[in-house]
């Protein structure tokens, strides 16, 4: 299988955000490093991590020595919803990463509802030059709609739990109406990669059904951040770009959201 450039997805105040990212939650320690240093090898150019993650420091070692150059690497990472002192902790953060500016800073989740003066701080420190494009996680619409009432700024990314069985054409219509970047985790936590629908179409391609999920998202322009600390399949994850998904096969996986 050919591997090609993996897509991107224009942010609304301008750059682009890998379509496909390496995710490292629950990674901590030597195993983040070496799975980090791994996933930028196999040609990831786009690192999710988070505050709450402890692993800062070791994603921010791997990219330094992986000779990758910085801005060649959107990197994210997420405060705490219930965090008091915002611009300490990206300070915190920055420094554990070794780097002057993350490309995309989430709010990990509406701790006590939408976090209005949250999202002041944020917006403040994205003028600041510390974080390129400001998000959130977790959040519904009508949280998200708070965030443009009361402010007059839309986040440009919502990460939020995707997959298959969870897919919501009126849901994901909702944040592209808004301008807003849907960003998928936890691809395979609530996907049965033994359906037969899933099956039926990995074989079609000759690939995995975990790597069909993973097309499916590229296929809709959802971003997602899939983990592991296997070197076989981090790049296993990776070579999804040397295949695509008809508009059939794309409705029949649609088709088992709910199931």
């Amino acid at each position: 299988m050919t591997q090609n450039a993996v897509p991107a997805v224009a942010l609304p105040a301008g750059g682009a955000m890998p379509l496909l990212g390496f995710g490292t939650w629950q990674i901590t320690g030597r195993q983040c490093y070496d799975a980090v240093t791994i996933a930028l090898e196999t040609g990831y150019r786009h690192i999710d991590t988070a505050t709450m993650y402890r692993n800062e420091a070791e994603v921010g070692r791997a990219l330094r020595d992986s000779g990758v150059p910085r801005d060649e690497v959107f990197v994210t990472t997420k405060l705490p919803g219930g965090s008091a002192e915002p611009d300490k902790t990206l300070a915190a953060s920055l420094a554990a990463l070794g780097v002057d500016a993350v490309d995309l800073w989430l709010v990990h989740w509406p701790t006590g509802g939408a976090r209005v003066d949250l999202w002041r701080r944020f917006v403040a420190e994205r003028d600041a030059g510390r974080t390129r494009a400001i998000g959130v996680s977790n959040y519904s619409l009508e949280q998200i709609d708070t965030l443009g009432t009361r402010t007059g700024e839309l986040p440009a990314v919502n990460q939020i739990a995707w997959a298959p069985s969870l897919h919501d054409p009126r849901l994901l219509a909702g944040h592209r109406q808004r301008g807003v970047v849907v960003e998928g985790y936890s691809p395979f936590k609530k996907t049965n990669l033994d359906d037969p629908v899933l099956i039926g179409i990995a074989e079609r391609h000759g690939v995995s059904t975990a790597q069909v999920v993973l097309r499916w998202h590229l296929e809709h322009e959802i971003v997602v951040i899939p983990k592991s600390v296997t070197a076989e399949r981090i790049r296993e994850n990776f070579a999804v770009t040397g295949f695509g998904l008809d508009a059939d096969e794309v409705a029949r996986i649609d088709g088992l959201a709910g199931r």
